[in-house]
């Protein structure tokens, strides 16, 4: 790295001195703030930082499982002992990647650790500056979806991004594409440099509720996508009517898949039987995609298996919440394939079921909430015993719920202390699945570090907000 000019010094200064003072002040985990007034200062901020990392950087995009997958390979990288500056908390626009990178040099901008690879989770309409900020090694697709319609768009606006951010990559980068995704698959008909597909379609032959496919019609000659199976929504086994494309041969690959009571075990050609503390078929989606981000980087299998061993879910993907005598299971649930894929972890449990659903419609959540009808929530119709309702949109979720045939919402608040203090007279023997909403979850988070609850999946209390 050459001489830090005057103005890049400028911008890490005045970004460390947000940090310090977000921190100091206990106004979030200095995630976006120091990105931002670095970016102002400099908007070549995380080009000049980011490209100073010898280990280069890694992109993961998608609609659904980019903070988990980004994490799986973290600890990958980890196990490995290679360094990684990583923007954990998924604060994933420029902004987000700015203050991780501030984070990881010093006050003259020398990093670190100059060996470290730069891992950034990167939101969908972000990649584009993401790609020409940093000239990433490899990319990864997780899937696309319909989410935030009225900040995204349809599905077609999000891929027309992401084929602008593939003309700014450099012709060696290797693109990590969903192969069961059809939209995602679409990306390899703009791409003349290296793919490495993965797979997860060998593992779960169809399901018995995939959900809306927002895959129908085929860029390429227009034809109409059939499916011989799907896993979830789009996710499965396609092909073309009108053409010969159809799911590409994978390269990492799920033969095989089992749901056990402390997570799953995937069987993949090349590393055998792999054991994840998580559950949820997604989050074995999530983990092929890492592993498949991994073999890209020429990481050693052991090392991956480590990774995915020491794999604790992020706060909000599945983790588990200990409030006085209330034990919470917290699922970000942010459009409709996310929210199928939780309800379907909930219906493949034995018993009765307590579930709250927590709707917010800020910006970061989508302001439109229509989607909610989109989800099959009656799929649970009998098995739901108690449920709750909460959030700024409480009273719609309480009435998509009626709808469904969910009991009466035994609380329906928008207070987040009030809803978890309904929730915490309410014991159960078993966990209160809790689906949120992105900023419905951040708001929940506060509330739970003011009153101390525990996390037991981290083996530690609630920290303060993010973001």
């Amino acid at each position: 790295m050459t001489a830090p000019g005057p103005r890049l010094l400028l911008a890490l200064w005045a970004a460390k001195a947000a940090a310090a003072l977000s921190s100091g002040l206990r106004r979030g985990g200095a995630t976006a703030l120091p990105g931002l007034v670095a970016e102002r200062l400099d908007p070549a901020f995380v080009s000049t930082l980011g490209r100073s990392l010898e280990g280069g950087a890694v992109l993961i995009t998608g609609t659904n499982g980019k903070t988990t997958t980004a994490r799986l390979l973290a600890g990958m990288l980890a196990a490995s002992g290679h360094p990684a500056v990583h923007n954990r908390e998924g604060s994933n626009l420029t902004r987000g990647i700015a203050s991780a990178l501030a984070a990881a040099v010093d006050w003259r901008a020398r990093p670190r650790d100059p060996r470290a690879l730069a891992l950034m989770e990167t939101d969908e309409a972000t990649l584009p500056a993401a790609a020409r900020a940093l000239q990433p090694r490899a990319v990864a697709f997780t899937n696309l979806f319909r989410d935030q319609l009225d900040r995204y768009g349809e599905v077609d606006g999000v891929a027309a991004r992401w084929r602008e951010a593939l003309a700014l990559l450099p012709p060696a980068t290797t693109l990590v594409l969903n192969a069961d995704d059809p939209s995602v698959a679409e990306l390899a008909l703009d791409w003349a440099g290296p793919v490495h597909w993965y797979s997860l379609a060998g593992a779960r032959a169809g399901a018995s509720s995939p959900g809306p496919a927002d895959a129908r019609w085929c860029r390429s000659c227009g034809g109409v996508y059939h499916y011989e199976s799907r896993y979830a929504a789009h996710l499965g086994r396609w092909s073309c009517a009108g053409c010969e494309r159809a799911v590409p041969e994978p390269d990492t690959s799920a033969t095989a898949i089992e749901s056990g009571p402390d997570g799953l075990r995937l069987t993949l050609p090349g590393l055998g039987d792999v054991d994840l503390p998580l559950g949820g078929l997604y989050n074995g989606g999530n983990a092929v995609a890492a592993i498949a981000l991994a073999r890209a980087l020429d990481l050693h299998p052991d090392d991956i298996r480590a990774g995915l061993v020491a794999a604790r879910p992020a706060f909000g993907r599945g983790e588990l919440v200990a409030l006085g005598d209330c034990r919470l299971r917290l699922l970000l649930c942010k459009n409709p394939a996310g929210a199928s894929e939780a309800l379907r972890l909930v219906e493949d449990e034995p018993g009765p079921a307590e579930v709250a659903f927590v709707l917010n419609d800020r910006f970061a959540d989508g302001r439109d909430v229509s989607w909610i009808w989109d989800v099959d929530f009656e799929r649970l119709a009998g098995r739901v015993e108690r449920c709750w309702a909460g959030g700024i949109r409480a009273e719609d979720a309480a009435l998509r719920l009626r709808y469904a045939g969910w009991p009466e919402p035994a609380a329906t608040s928008r207070s987040p202390a009030a809803f978890l203090e309904a929730l915490a007279t309410n014991p159960a023997d078993r966990p209160v699945t809790v689906l949120l909403t992105y900023t419905a979850l951040l708001d929940l988070r506060a509330e739970l570090a003011r009153l101390a609850a525990f996390s037991e999946s981290s083996g530690t209390r609630i920290p303060s907000a993010t973001s």
